[in-house]
């Protein structure tokens, strides 16, 4: 428990003042001889003097209107699911955890959950129409339950055993059978009628890919990760409880879909490996880039079928009548012939794709298919079922997802915050509009002292579910959820709900969590500053430009607004009026950089070296913090390169995401030749590229080329011959830790700097709440070969200890940076690496 403490300015004299247990002591406020600080909701006082503490008795009159009943006018910003009924004339919404059935034409929406104490996810439709099914955490814990679709009914608990997140129900075609998995990566059948639940399988790989049943509900086909992490294509057989993998471990293999007949299952599988990058030869090391690995392929689920795909000749000509009936035939019991199985799967003779969410009808498979590279929808793709030569049809552009009604013969499509039934045919749909589910009338109301505490408890159980360590860190995790319950009723705004949450969360002590947003009510003043690139300073005859922010020359696109060389402007010029205004005549020249909209603004300036006046259009910018940061990053590579002699190269890595990859690119490879490199991850936020860029540095040159003209090359291209240091600080967090260890565990070079962040638990940001709300959960624990964790709440503590002490670094120095140039002239002087002669 945290308490006040005092001590000395040389550390001596440590007392205890407080010794209050159970709650922390936040947030403490020191004026006149007295602590006012935060205990639990309440705020109490102490007087160093004398000693005394107590209770700050505080009355306040509200009306506390972010306590009323509030109304949800815009449910598709929380829709969490949309599915059809079986003949795709209704549809099943869960939004902000409530439960709505909608037509899809005319007539009303009807509100199927009315407890506002409770979270629904995944809710369908059984066949019947008239029963949804669905998960819901009235009880504390996620069970399946029964609604009516006519809203009359809050419906029935058919499990009551939940220990675990359980996600992604899908009904079999009678309604009998529903599966489903859970966080401990187990796959579970629940009998509907029963309450019964069967484990399929446990795969503490995961499971990849969709599910699907077959159309007689006794089969069930679905992925599941092998040991060398590929998905393989299983079916269960429900009759039996045994199962049998369909395809192998050597690619990966998803999306199950069952033809209509029960003659064939396709499926997608990842086996076009068709490099667009051919050799590593070239600028940057070019790597493989496989694109359209996806084709789809179909299996044979008896011997002696035919595909239908295969093109007719002089024996099965006359035979297309007899085939198409029996494709009709929905009612026969499919026979599987187990023996071989694997043997007969053929490709379907498409163009392969980078294809994702296989289904099938009568008539047509679909799937969502997107170009290399591409970003946001994807094209919903369709190919005829014949045996004439296929052909891929678009049936629509920027699909987010869609779904096959039971029937076969409708659609759902979502793309952005509107949805679409079309037809299921392989047809462009043509028009969309007409096709849109008119939803502008959805709003319903919610309580939200009831909304708050399930959001509270939701969360609390979200921790647990995904947190790496089932034993929580040794915290006794139901007693931390009663203990700040009684705080979330005294919540009165979504902020403080957050911030109870955050008090929760820390009782893990456990770094990379964060808790924000969910439904947070926010002003219209929030209006953006824009800024013109530079260090500005009052002054009595207007405002002086005291450096304009420097950045790559060979990137001109991203330099100041001030530095573009046709405008002429210099430090040490004056701004006197934008836009005709005078700067003197608001506090602040970004009272006149407000919301410009990214149009130009007029500067009238004066130079200060021949007192000429004159106006000028700049383009202010609103990445005013990534023009410092580009500066300071800018700097330090300039004085390397001058106090290096040219030497040695400098590398800076902001974050490890995917958009650093461009800074490692441009900076990384024109220095490749060099004697040293210092790679800087001071200040990096983390990401997830470690292992691309310590890959790269891992390279070694082990033969070299020379021919008639020119210095040598070597093999392997691009490898790093000389001296490494990496450069890092406290603030230096998550994956650039892990960079900076794995660059020293595997030998590549010292670290030179401060003791790292400290949180090295992976994670992501799948643990939302109704309302958006996010609370990070650790999920992934890192250790070492010898099994100890990493750098988790320790830091990384470097070979190197330098410090940028705050004074020197405000006067510009840069300590670090200092010791890590010297540092490598003295391992180039004592080890010089020259390129060996033939």
């Amino acid at each position: 428990t945290m308490n006040l403490w005092s001590m000395t300015s040389d550390g001596g004299d440590v007392r205890q003042h407080t010794r209050h247990s159970g709650w922390d002591v936040r947030n403490p406020a020191l004026e006149g001889g007295r602590i006012v600080y935060e205990l639990a909701a309440d705020l109490r006082l102490y007087d160093i003097a004398s000693g005394d503490e107590h209770l700050v008795p505080i009355t306040l009159s509200s009306d506390f209107d972010q306590l009323r009943e509030k109304w949800v006018d815009d449910p598709m910003q929380y829709l969490s699911s949309a599915h059809l009924d079986a003949e795709g004339e209704r549809l099943v919404l869960t939004a902000r955890g409530r439960v709505f059935v909608a037509p899809v034409g005319a007539g009303r929406i009807v509100r199927a959950s009315n407890n506002d104490g409770a979270r629904y996810r995944d809710v369908v439709f059984l066949p019947n129409g008239e029963t949804l099914v669905g998960l819901s955490d009235e009880s504390g814990e996620m069970e399946w339950v029964t609604l009516q679709a006519n809203g009359t009914s809050e419906g029935r608990s058919i499990t009551g055993d939940g220990t675990i997140q359980r996600r992604s129900g899908l009904v079999s075609p009678d309604g009998r059978w529903l599966a489903y998995d859970d966080n401990n990566a187990d796959l579970w059948i629940l009998d509907l009628q029963s309450g019964a639940q069967t484990l399929v399988s446990e795969d503490r790989e995961g499971f990849g890919g969709s599910r699907s049943w077959s159309p007689d509900s006794r089969w069930l086909a679905f992925g599941k990760a092998a040991a060398n992490t590929f998905v393989q294509i299983v079916l269960y057989s429900v009759d039996s409880g045994a199962s049998v993998r369909v395809t192998s471990d050597r690619v990966n293999s998803t999306s199950p879909a069952w033809g209509p007949n029960g003659e064939f299952l396709y499926f997608l599988s990842d086996r076009n490996l068709q490099s667009l990058v051919g050799s590593p030869w070239g600028s940057r090391q070019p790597e493989p880039y496989f694109d359209r690995q996806m084709e789809i392929y179909q299996v044979s689920l008896r011997p002696g079928l035919r595909s239908p795909f295969q093109a007719d000749d002089e024996l099965t000509a006359d035979d297309g009548d007899e085939a198409e009936d029996e494709a009709m035939d929905h009612d026969t019991v499919i026979d599987i012939e187990l023996d071989g199985l694997p043997r007969r799967t053929k490709r379907v003779p498409i163009r392969a794709g980078n294809f994702a969410g296989l289904t099938v009808n009568d008539g047509a498979l679909f799937f969502l298919d997107r170009d290399a590279g591409s970003r946001g929808g994807r094209r919903l793709t369709a190919v005829a079922i014949t045996s004439e030569e296929p052909e891929l049809v678009t049936v629509a552009e920027n699909v987010g997802s869609y779904e096959l009604s039971a029937n076969g013969e409708k659609m759902l499509l979502g793309q952005g915050n509107n949805l679409y039934v079309i037809d299921a045919r392989a047809a462009a749909a043509g028009g969309l509009a007409k096709h849109r589910v008119d939803l502008s009338d959805w709003a319903f109301p919610i309580d939200v002292r009831e909304d708050f505490r399930e959001i509270f408890i939701d969360l609390w159980r979200q921790e647990r579910d995904w947190f790496y360590d089932p034993a929580m860190h040794g915290v006794e995790w139901d007693d931390v959820r009663d203990k700040y319950l009684a705080l979330v009723d005294r919540v009165t705004t979504r902020d403080e709900l957050s911030d109870v949450i955050g008090r929760v969360v820390g009782e893990l002590s456990a770094l990379h969590t964060s808790v924000r947003g969910g439904d947070v009510r926010t002003g219209n003043d929030n209006v953006p500053v824009a800024s013109l690139g530079a260090r500005i300073a009052r002054t009595s005859e207007g405002d002086l430009i005291e450096y304009i922010y420097q950045s790559d020359p060979d990137y001109p696109e991203e330099m100041s607004p001030l530095a573009d060389p046709d405008l002429g402007v210099s430090a040490g010029d004056l701004i006197q009026a934008v836009n005709g205004i005078d700067v003197l005549s608001e506090p602040h020249i970004g009272a006149l950089l407000r919301n410009p909209g990214g149009d130009p603004v007029r500067l009238r300036l004066r130079s200060t070296a021949n007192g000429t006046s004159r106006e000028v259009m700049v383009t202010p910018t609103m990445g005013a913090r990534a023009l410092r940061y580009s500066d300071w990053e800018y700097t330090r590579r300039m004085d390397v390169e001058e106090r290096g002699e040219g030497d040695i190269g400098y590398v800076h890595l902001q974050a490890m995401g995917g958009g650093d990859l461009t800074a490692w690119y441009r900076q990384f490879y024109p220095v490749f030749n060099r004697q040293g490199l210092i790679i800087d991850v001071r200040q990096n936020r983390g990401g997830n590229i470690d292992s691309f860029i310590l890959e790269k540095l891992m390279r070694q040159a082990w033969m070299y080329f020379k021919g008639r003209t020119g210095e040598p090359t070597w093999n392997m291209q691009y490898a790093f011959r000389g001296h490494m240091v990496v450069l890092m600080d406290q603030t230096t967090a998550s994956d650039g830790e892990a960079f900076a260890d794995g660059f020293r565990r595997l030998g590549l070079g010292e670290v030179i700097g401060m003791r790292s962040w400290g949180g090295e638990i992976w994670l992501s940001n799948n643990t939302r709440a109704s309302d958006g709300g996010l609370a990070r959960t650790p999920q992934s624990g890192v250790y070492g070969p010898e099994g100890e964790w990493l750098i988790e709440q320790i830091g990384l503590v470097p070979d190197i200890v330098v410090d940028n002490l705050p004074h020197a670094t405000f006067n510009g120095e840069d300590a670090q940076l200092d010791a890590a140039i010297r540092h490598l002239q003295q391992k180039i002087a004592d080890d010089p690496r020259p390129v060996p002669p033939p």
